[in-house]
């Protein structure tokens, strides 16, 4: 599938695995949570679909009902999402929401 990134800082974290931007910086402190956002990218890459994300249920694909666009989760133990938008020629990386009320998350 062809996948546009938005985002050059989002490139630059899948390309080199690092990012000056000072939204991830934190994220990208942890080496596991950067392999895990590779491996989710390459997934994009890999599906003919967007709707062929839902057969890989560790990535909790949804679309977002009030927004145009949706999510996968980057990481089970952790509540960042990556958000995009679906089109009929790919998909349009968006950013990651860092968000620690979602899904219930008791930090």
């Amino acid at each position: 599938m062809n996948v546009i990134f938005t985002d050059k800082a989002l490139q630059e974290l899948y390309e080199t695995g690092k990012t000056k931007d000072s939204r991830y910086k934190k994220l990208c402190r942890s080496k596991t949570f950067v392999e895990d956002y590779i491996g989710v990218v390459d997934v994009m890459f890999s599906v003919d679909k967007a709707d062929d994300l839902r057969n890989y249920s560790y990535l909790h694909y949804e679309k977002l009902k009030y927004r145009m666009e949706s999510s996968v989760r980057i990481d089970n133990g952790r509540v960042e999402r990556l958000l995009f938008t679906e089109h009929e020629d790919g998909i349009e990386i968006r950013l990651i929401e860092i968000d620690t009320t979602h899904y219930g998350n008791k930090r």
